[in-house]
C-alpha cells in the first residue's frame, strides 16, 4: 500500500467540519471530562480489596504501576490529536498510520469495550440510588435495579443528546461531588491512624508504594490487570476535540493531566483505607470497601456521602461513555465507514443525534438482555471488557510509533516522547490482552463458574465480540469499498511542528 506524506499540522479534514459545536469546551471542562470518565469512586470501591488480595499491602504501588502504561499511551494521544483532532481518535488516527482495516476494527474495538461496560455502571447507579434511600430490599431486586438503570442510561443519553455543553456542567457537579467526598474521606481516615490509632489499623509506609517489594510474579499480574480498568477512560477528553478550544493542543493537554490527577486520587485513596482498616478488611469486603469503611471513618450519616461518591460516579461516567461512542460512530459515518445516517448532526444541539441515540437504546437493549439471560453472564461480561480496552488502546500506541517514524530521530524529546513510551505503553496492553486471555480462558475464573466450549465466558464473550468485528468489516468493504481505498500517511520528516 502506497504512503502519503503529511506535513505536522497538516490534518485531513479540518476541525469541526463534521458540524459539531467548535469551541464549546475549554480545558478545564475537557480534564474534568477525562476524569469523571473513569468513575474514579465506583472504581475504587469496586477494585481495592480484590487488588489487596493479589498483593496485600503493596495495592498503591499496584495502582501506581498500572498508571504507567496510561500515561505512555496519553503522550500518543497527544501527539496524534495534534495532527488529526478527530473525534474518532483510534479509528481515525490508526486509519491514517496503520490502514483502513485495522482502522475500522479499532473503532469496532472502542464500540465494544463500552457497549460492555454500561451495564455495570448503570446498575451500580441505579441499586446505589436505592441504598441513599435506605431501600436494600430494592437494592438487591434484580428486577428494580435493571428498571432504573435502563432509566439512568435513557437520563445520560438525553444529557449527551441536548448538547456537549449541558454534558460539561453535569460533568463538573457530579466530578466536584465525588472527589470531596473521596478527599475528605482520605483525610479523616489518615487523621485517625495518626491521632486515634483505630483497632486494626497500619501506619503508612513508603514500601507500599514500590512495586518491587511485590513478591510473586503471578500475583503482581493479576494486580495490575485489575488496576489496568480503573484507569480506562481518560481518553473522552480527546473524543470531543473537535467541540473544544485549540483542538489541536488542548484535547491531547487534558488527556495527559486527566491521567495524573486520577493517579493522586488512586494512590492516596489506596492508602488511606489501607491505613485505617489494613488489608484483610479490604479483601473481606472486595465487593464495595469504600460504603463499609464509610460508616467506620465518617460515621452516620455522614457515610452517606460515600454512597452518593459512588452513585454520582457511576452515573457520569455512564454519560461520558456515550459521549466517546457516539463520537467515534459519528466519525466513522463521515468518513463512510459506516452507515452515513450516524453522522447525521442535530440542526439545533450540534450533537450527533442519530449516533447518540443509538448508542443508549443499545446499551439499554443489552443490559436487559444480559440480565434476562442470567446475572452470572452480565457479571461475565463486565469482566471481558478489558479485551476491548487493551486492543484499542495499544494499537493507538503503535499508529504513534508508525506516523511518526521519520521524526523520531529528530530530537531526543521526539524519540522518548513519539517512539518509546507509546511503544512500552501499547507492548504493555498487549501482554495484559495476552495474560488475561490465559488466565480468564479457565472457567473457574468466571464469576460463573461455567464452561462455554471448554473456556471461560470472559474469554467467549470479550475476544468474541472483537473477533465478529472482522466479518462484519469485510460486509462493510464489500458493499461500501470507497473507505477501504484509502493511503496510508505518514508524517513529514521536519517541519515547524514537529515536537
Amino acid at each position: 500500500m502506497s504512503e502519503t506524506v503529511v506535513a505536522p499540522g497538516e490534518p485531513g479534514s479540518a476541525p469541526g467540519s463534521k458540524g459539531l459545536k467548535g469551541g464549546a469546551l475549554g480545558l478545564v471542562a475537557m480534564i474534568v471530562i477525562g476524569v469523571a470518565s473513569t468513575a474514579p469512586g465506583y472504581s475504587i470501591a469496586a477494585s481495592l480489596g480484590f487488588v489487596s488480595e493479589e498483593v496485600g499491602v503493596f495495592a498503591p504501588a499496584i495502582m501506581l504501576l498500572a498508571f504507567v502504561p496510561m500515561l505512555f499511551i496519553a503522550s500518543a494521544y497527544f501527539y496524534l490529536n495534534k495532527v488529526d483532532p478527530d473525534c474518532g481518535t483510534t479509528f481515525s488516527w490508526v486509519t491514517r498510520a496503520m490502514g483502513p482495516q485495522l482502522g475500522w476494527l479499532g473503532g469496532w474495538g472502542i464500540f465494544i469495550a463500552d457497549l460492555l461496560v454500561m451495564p455495570s455502571l448503570a446498575t451500580i447507579a441505579s441499586s446505589y440510588t436505592f441504598l441513599l434511600f435506605d431501600a436494600e430490599g430494592l437494592a438487591d431486586n434484580t428486577f428494580w435495579v435493571t428498571a432504573l438503570g435502563v432509566v439512568f442510561i435513557l437520563a445520560m443519553t438525553w444529557i449527551c443528546y441536548i448538547g456537549i455543553e449541558l454534558s460539561a456542567r453535569s460533568q463538573i457537579g457530579l466530578l466536584s461531588a465525588e472527589l470531596v467526598t473521596l478527599v475528605l474521606f482520605s483525610g479523616v481516615a489518615l487523621w485517625k491512624v495518626y491521632v486515634d490509632e483505630p483497632a486494626g489499623s497500619i501506619r503508612p509506609s513508603f514500601s507500599w508504594v514500590n512495586p518491587l517489594e511485590v513478591d510473586t510474579s503471578g500475583a503482581f499480574a493479576a494486580g495490575v490487570l485489575i488496576a489496568l480498568f480503573i484507569y480506562w477512560g481518560w481518553d473522552t477528553a480527546t473524543t470531543v476535540n473537535e467541540e473544544s478550544e485549540n483542538s489541536r493542543h488542548g484535547p491531547g493537554v487534558a488527556a495527559v493531566v486527566s491521567t495524573l490527577i486520577l493517579l493522586g486520587i488512586y494512590v492516596v485513596t489506596a492508602i488511606a483505607a489501607q491505613a485505617f482498616a489494613g488489608p484483610q478488611t479490604l479483601i473481606d469486603n472486595a465487593d464495595d470497601v469504600l460504603s463499609v469503611l464509610g460508616r467506620e471513618v465518617l460515621g452516620t450519616p455522614w457515610d452517606k456521602l460515600l454512597i452518593i461518591s459512588v452513585l454520582t460516579s457511576a452515573a457520569a461516567s455512564t454519560q461520558t461513555t456515550i459521549l466517546p461512542t457516539a463520537r467515534t460512530a459519528l466519525s466513522m459515518g463521515a468518513h463512510k465507514a459506516a452507515p452515513a445516517a450516524l453522522a447525521r448532526i442535530h440542526p439545533v444541539n450540534l450533537t450527533p443525534s442519530v449516533a447518540t441515540v443509538f448508542f443508549g437504546v443499545a446499551s439499554s437493549v443489552w443490559l436487559v438482555g444480559l440480565t434476562i439471560v442470567s446475572e452470572n453472564v452480565l457479571a461475565d461480561s463486565i469482566l471481558a471488557v478489558g479485551f476491548g480496552i487493551a486492543f484499542y488502546y495499544g494499537i493507538t500506541g503503535i499508529a504513534c510509533v508508525l506516523y511518526y517514524r521519520r521524526q523520531l530521530f529528530r530530537s531526543v524529546k521526539n524519540f522518548v516522547f513519539m517512539g518509546v513510551l507509546p511503544l512500552l505503553g501499547a507492548l504493555g496492553l498487549f501482554w495484559a490482552f495476552g495474560k488475561s486471555a490465559i488466565d480468564l480462558a479457565k472457567p473457574e475464573n468466571s464469576e460463573s463458574g461455567e464452561s462455554w466450549m471448554g473456556l471461560g465466558p470472559p474469554l467467549v464473550i470479550g475476544v468474541g465480540l472483537l473477533l465478529l468485528g472482522i466479518p462484519l468489516m469485510v460486509l462493510w468493504w464489500t458493499q461500501h469499498p470507497e473507505f477501504f481505498r484509502r493511503k496510508l500517511e505518514i508524517a513529514a520528516e521536519a517541519g515547524p511542528d514537529d515536537t
